[in-house]
């Protein structure tokens, strides 16, 4: 396994980005990519995009997106008790007992999702939580003292969890989903760099913003940068755990490899490219299926611009959008290779047209 920059995932991953204000860690991730590429373009709503040989008439694009999930602050109650709206799919019943920083302009207030005591819940009638009955608590007394702190509807907050090293094999934490794609464009940058190569066309690495609702960043630059053909990482479920229904979902495992998708918006042409270097370079592949959209950016790219060559390579994840994702560091290697292989074979002006 090449050297990962775990350093660098762990800043980064730390930082929360939530949807809609993912600038501080676009920041983060353009500091990084500084020394790898030649230029940096950003659009009105904060997707960052990290070129390399800029200016010729063929542009690829490798994409992930930014923003994690998150809640917003919807009303106070007079006791000083906060109930909160999804920014984004972010999981209600994980949210009892966890501990949030919520965002103001006087700075971050630590605070926590309560729930009644199991000593006070009668197990005949126990409510399970519901975005409509899940509260925070900040340690006020009232909803004035919580106002004092800078907190009103529309404030955005986040779990606190962090991240870490399972077994030294599993990276664990929050906002995998997707920022562990973000980090693994950048070290295809790293790499490219590092090993001296020199693109015959233009590639634009894009970090977008705002997928988790709507996949608007991608919709977005998309249109600005009117790429030849696009790739997309993101994450897809790992279905070994337990609760997991094989024939719904699939049969995915952490380890296996990256997986490659089927759907209406993945160009078959592209895909097959892809799948023939995987088999030239040993990298092992998993196989799964959409059955209308991926749900993913890939969608967004492939019906721009009347249509552009897309496909989408996932990681394997497993408990996705709590706040203790994993994935298998192979898999995040195996994945970061298959883009750097797919880079250095692709062809300035290739064609993946049917006809």
């Amino acid at each position: 396994m090449k050297h990962l920059d775990e350093d660098f995932l762990t800043r980064y991953l730390n930082n929360p980005s939530p949807t809609g204000f993912e600038a501080e860690g676009q920041k983060i991730w353009m500091e990084y990519l500084r020394p790898y590429v030649d230029e940096f373009i950003t659009d009105t709503y904060g997707t960052a995009v990290a070129v390399i040989n800029p200016g010729t008439d063929y542009k690829v694009v490798l994409e992930a997106h930014a923003d994690e999930i998150s809640w917003f602050v919807h009303y106070i109650n007079p006791e000083g008790f906060i109930y909160v709206k999804r920014n984004g799919g972010s999981d209600h019943m994980i949210a009892p007992a966890k501990r949030v920083n919520i965002f103001t302009d006087q700075g971050i207030v630590k605070g926590v999702f309560g729930w009644p005591a199991i000593h006070t819940r009668k197990n005949s009638k126990e409510e399970t939580p519901k975005p409509t009955n899940i509260f925070i608590d900040v340690g006020a007394k009232n909803d004035k003292e919580v106002r004092a702190m800078g907190i009103r509807p529309g404030t955005v907050l986040t779990f606190e969890d962090e991240f870490m090293i399972l077994n030294d094999r599993f990276f664990t934490g929050r906002a995998l989903d997707n920022r562990i794609g973000g980090y693994m464009i950048t070290q295809v940058a790293r790499r490219l760099k590092e090993a001296g190569q020199k693109l015959p066309y233009t590639l634009y690495l894009v970090n977008s913003v705002q997928e988790e609702v709507g996949l608007r960043g991608a919709q977005m630059i998309a249109d600005r940068l009117k790429p030849n053909v696009a790739v997309v990482t993101d994450v897809t479920h790992d279905t070994t755990t337990p609760m997991m229904d094989k024939i719904e979902q699939g049969d995915i495992r952490a380890g296996r490899g990256p997986v490659i998708t089927v759907a209406p918006s993945v160009h078959n042409k592209l895909r097959r490219f892809l799948i023939d270097i995987a088999a030239e370079h040993e990298i092992g592949l998993q196989h799964d299926s959409a059955s209308r959209s991926t749900g993913t950016d890939t969608d967004a790219f492939a019906y721009s611009n009347m249509g552009v060559p897309s496909a989408l390579i996932s990681l394997p994840l497993r408990y996705m959008h709590t706040t203790v994702e994993m994935c298998d560091k192979a898999d995040v290697d195996s994945l970061i290779q298959l883009m750097y292989e797919f880079l250095l074979k692709l062809e300035k002006g290739q064609e993946f047209k049917y006809f």
